[in-house]
């Protein structure tokens, strides 16, 4: 049925604390298929790993339904063909894509590179039968979140469907949260109503984003308002991780270098729920799967000592509970 729903994990969450090593592909698979919740992997392998992924896919039964990557544009076009058809060959759907704020040529990508951008990607789609899906991300042209929906109504108009990825964790985190909020204005383009981040409000960017029909693809990983900066990992120039990340389950004493509050997670959820209400009453209904995404880098939970693999979990279950009585209701 096209309002169903399938659930999966991206593979560098398949671990469980920072320090530990992470487990071979296979391994991998295996941890994912005993614990009985995913339905699917999500992963763009490297190279050397792509026969490892496919013989995981095939001892466990477990699709590579997703992959994903992140571009310069002037640069990385036919890195992003190469994946594509990568995906297309490992049997998946959608392809995640991140385009850099930067072009090559270090300028800031305009609005109008970004769609031509997207009108090439959604040709590779076309051609290869795995759809590129444009993510909201920070570091990327679309952390400047109003500019989304203007791509998205360019290519629009020119009679594309606009695919994209819905990772709501860099609207939340960003939340009653000064500091990022001075990135790319966005302070006074809420204090003025241009963009509303709380998705309890109405006109909030995660229901326009999804009420237009354009999220195709998911990332599940948790994050709360103002969300604590990862201090337990740094970037090369010194920096602190931004704090995209937080626990879903409460940790247990000592893993958590913040104080641990269930109930500061409803936005997150609420955002899952927007997307979940309106895909169960979608009459096009073109989500097709959510992955969770819990994972060690600076600005998400590096230096953790909770364990990634069992937040998916946890998060995965939830997410089937809310998504069987969302469907149940409609």
């Amino acid at each position: 049925m096209a309002n169903d729903l399938l659930f999966g994990i991206q593979t560098n969450g398949i671990k469980h604390a920072d320090a530990d090593p992470m487990p071979d592909v296979r391994t991998r698979f295996r941890m994912v298929k005993e614990a009985g919740v995913f339905d699917y992997v999500d992963k763009t392998p490297d190279p050397d790993q792509v026969e490892d992924f496919k013989a995981g896919s095939a001892e466990t039964g477990l699709p590579i339904r997703a992959g994903g990557w992140f571009y310069e544009l002037g640069g990385d076009e036919g890195l992003l063909e190469r994946n594509v058809k990568l995906g297309a060959e490992l049997g998946s759907l959608v392809h995640n894509t991140q385009i850099k704020l930067r072009h090559a040529d270090g300028h800031v990508v305009t609005d109008d590179e970004v769609m031509a951008a997207y009108l090439d990607a959604a040709e590779l789609g076309d051609r290869y039968g795995c759809v590129p899906c444009f993510e909201v991300h920070v570091n990327m042209w679309s952390e400047d979140f109003p500019r989304v929906a203007t791509v998205a109504r360019m290519v629009e108009a020119r009679g594309v469907e606009f695919n994209m990825t819905l990772d709501h964790s860099h609207v939340i985190f960003k939340i009653d949260n000064p500091h990022e909020q001075k990135i790319f204005g966005t302070d006074a383009k809420v204090a003025s109503g241009e963009l509303v981040l709380n998705p309890f409000r109405p006109g909030n960017v995660i229901e326009e984003w999804v009420t237009s029909g354009w999220v195709k693809h998911c990332h599940a990983r948790a994050a709360i308002p103002n969300n604590p900066k990862n201090t337990l990992a740094h970037h090369p120039d010194g920096s602190v991780g931004r704090g995209i990340q937080y626990p879903f389950k409460r940790p247990k004493p000592g893993e958590y270098h913040a104080e641990w509050d269930e109930t500061l997670l409803e936005p997150w959820k609420e955002g899952i729920r927007i997307l979940m209400r309106h895909h169960a009453s979608d009459r096009k209904a073109k989500l097709g799967q959510i992955s969770t995404e819990f994972i060690p880098n600076p600005d998400y939970g590096g230096g953790c000592t909770y364990s990634l693999f069992e937040q998916a979990i946890a998060c995965v279950g939830w997410m089937r509970e809310t998504w069987a009585e969302i469907r149940a209701g409609a």
